[in-house]
């Protein structure tokens, strides 16, 4: 079923998602499920699959000399979909990228899920390899999130790469595309950022996904702009419970976000990761309150690859 689909079903009812990571190579899918089980109890309708792009790393061979090999370190996303699906019954939804790919490539991986009865998707431009200063798309690729969701609406309209192509079967994606509600690192303000957001929407998004956030109030201005530019899809809160001191500097660097001065004292007067979790989870059980209060249409929880912080939030409010 479809991720809009399962919100107007719910009839005005907060639901609740969250997002996992595929295990690294040569891990076990069960560490996956394990992390997933405790989750089920709270009836997720859906559950998000990341993607991650190649990596580079040197080795070093004879004579001392360096090799740069390509890496995937967490491949599977599609077959990682096709498991969960098949194991707990729960709609899943895989991260598709610009980076890394051709267009036939994207249009390969969209035939996979289609025959596997995987109908959503959520469309990222994704983010640049670690080792390049900047985002390079692929030569025969995507070098935004407007292209990648305009080749999967393309699709859905039964339109093909292939030109001479004929009586194509049209294909039928959910396509979720994400949000920022303190704006994109790249764009230079956020009215910048929201028409590209319009953009996104305008070929062929149904629905945003935001980046995590730590103050309900950006979320709520976030989409009072959004409704003034004429976005009319469904706006989905994406919430971290804070785990650990280090986050304090680690998620603001990573993800570009503010956090409350409030938040902040209160981490850094704990006296370890404990204290700071238990602050923390907290801290998240209140804003995720908050927003079931405002009648959002579900909760997204960033699990990270662990589950008990996202359980015991869940559990308040579930």
């Amino acid at each position: 079923m479809k991720v809009t689909d399962h919100l107007a079903q719910a009839n005005g009812k907060t639901l609740f998602s969250f997002e996992v990571l595929p295990p690294r190579k040569g891990e076990n899918i069960q560490t996956l499920f394990s992390n997933i089980e405790p989750l089920l109890e709270f009836k997720p309708p859906f559950i998000d699959v990341t993607y991650h792009r190649e990596e580079y790393v040197y080795r070093q061979r004879a004579a001392g000399l360096l090799e740069k090999i390509t890496t995937r370190k967490r491949p599977g996303t599609v077959g990682i979909c096709a498991a969960i699906k098949n194991r707990f019954d729960v709609d899943t939804v895989p991260h598709l990228i610009c980076g890394g790919f051709s267009r036939e490539e994207t249009e390969n991986a969209l035939i996979d899920l289609h025959f596997l009865g995987i109908d959503n998707v959520l469309a990222l431009r994704g983010d640049p390899i670690k080792s390049e200063p900047g985002f390079v798309a692929h030569p025969n690729g995507h070098a935004y999130a407007c292209e990648l969701i305009g080749q999967v609406s393309a699709m859905n309209g039964g339109r093909y790469l292939d030109e001479e192509q004929v009586d194509s079967a049209a294909t039928s994606f959910c396509i979720g595309t994400a949000g920022y509600p303190e704006k994109h690192f790249e764009a230079p303000n956020l009215n910048t950022d929201m028409r590209y957001l319009k953009q996104k929407i305008d070929c062929g998004a149904d629905y945003i996904v935001t980046q995590m956030f730590f103050d309900n109030q950006k979320f709520f201005g976030f989409v009072d702009k959004c409704r003034q530019a004429g976005i009319t899809a469904p706006i989905i809160p994406g919430l971290k419970p804070l785990t650990s001191k280090k986050q304090l500097t680690m998620l603001p660097r990573t993800f570009y976000l503010n956090l409350p001065e409030e938040l902040v004292e209160a981490v850094a007067q704990c006296r370890d990761d404990a204290d700071a979790r238990e602050v923390g989870i907290e801290w998240c059980i209140q804003q995720s309150r908050e927003l079931m209060a405002a009648g959002v249409p579900c909760l997204h929880y960033y699990s990270m690859g662990k589950s008990e912080a996202v359980r015991r939030v869940a559990a308040e409010l579930f």
